[in-house]
């Protein structure tokens, strides 16, 4: 069974509510729709409900069952006590009024008082206005420092956890290590065992540099933080991937030759990996999840399709504790 349908199957009568501030763009609109039709879980649009009615109308779209919050009219006034205690001195209160009128910030606010449980966004809106209030407002769990960005690729049977593709520029050993157990507690949320290649252009010091230390003192830290993981590094990709080659390349390594879940040692290589997947290897690419934050928050690609919006809110409902 596709790792979808196993994850949307286990959501039904969960009842789990995902706020969607984009609501009035039809691919978030139909996705929604979509999820409350199917019974999935219940979704939260933000916006004028006439304008909504009206997207709706265009689309031949029923929003029957799916509340809608305004924010123009929506009384703020615990929301605005709770974000002025968040932000400990950091925004004065009318800064914190301000902040409250960005639709971003109100979602995510929604999330951290425990009025739904995660949030999708990013069909609109870049990167940064998605992430920026989650680290402020949810912030990282206990004993991470940096969140980070997988992507599920898939294509039949397989699939595959590619991180970070989406947030950090550049990752030291410490940040790298972090991805790569948050990767891994992502595969475990498909049904993986995850078996994590730490990536570079070397495999066991074929190649010297700092580019390769940092590979392998993240392997350490790995080791240190959570033994019980099958991590390996640094590995070339085809050391990782191939069983003949990683027999050859690191033949005491368990996890050469069959990893699942790729850590990436930089943005530029983690983007360029998961695209080439999926433009030349035909995968396809859903995501980015992001890792490590308090409460799931998903930040969409802005050429993002209903399909994916659909399959990312599964995804960050699924991550509900």
């Amino acid at each position: 069974m596709d790792v979808f349908q196993n994850l949307a199957n286990n959501l039904k009568g969960k009842n789990r509510t995902i706020v969607f501030p984009e609501g009035t763009d039809p691919r978030i609109m139909g996705a929604a729709v979509r999820l409350h039709n199917d019974g999935l879980l219940q979704p939260v649009l933000l916006g004028d409900k006439d304008q909504l009615s009206t997207v709706a109308e265009q689309n031949h779209l029923s929003l029957n069952g799916i509340e809608i919050i305004n924010p123009d009219t929506y009384d703020k006034s615990a929301m605005h006590d709770a974000l002025l205690e968040r932000r400990k001195g950091k925004n004065t209160p009318e800064q914190v009024d301000q902040m409250l009128e960005d639709i971003s910030y109100f979602a995510t606010m929604l999330v951290y008082m425990g009025k739904v449980d995660g949030m999708v966004s990013g069909a609109i809106h870049a990167t940064g206005d998605t992430v920026r209030p989650a680290l402020q407002i949810i912030k990282t769990k206990p004993g991470v420092k940096r969140i980070s960005g997988a992507f599920i690729m898939q294509k039949g049977d397989e699939r595959y956890v590619f991180a970070d593709c989406a947030i950090n520029i550049e990752l030291d050993a410490p940040t790298m290590a972090e991805v790569a157990i948050e990767s891994a507690h992502t595969a475990q949320l498909f049904g993986l065992d995850p078996k994590v290649a730490l990536l570079s252009f070397s495999t066991k010091g074929s190649a010297k540099g700092e580019m390769v230390t940092k590979v392998a003192d993240a392997t350490k830290l790995v080791h240190e933080k959570a033994p019980e993981l099958a991590v390996d590094g640094e590995l070339q990709f085809d050391a990782a991937f191939v069983p003949s080659v990683g027999e050859l390349k690191a033949p005491e390594s368990k996890v050469a030759g069959h990893a699942n879940v790729f850590v990436f040692p930089s943005l530029e290589a983690g983007n360029i990996g998961y695209k080439i997947a999926q433009r030349l290897g035909g995968f396809e690419a859903v995501g980015p999840i992001l890792q490590g934050l308090n409460a799931p928050v998903a930040d969409l690609s802005r050429g993002t399709s209903e399909d994916e919006v659909y399959k990312v809110a599964v995804i960050t409902a699924s991550q509900v504790k």
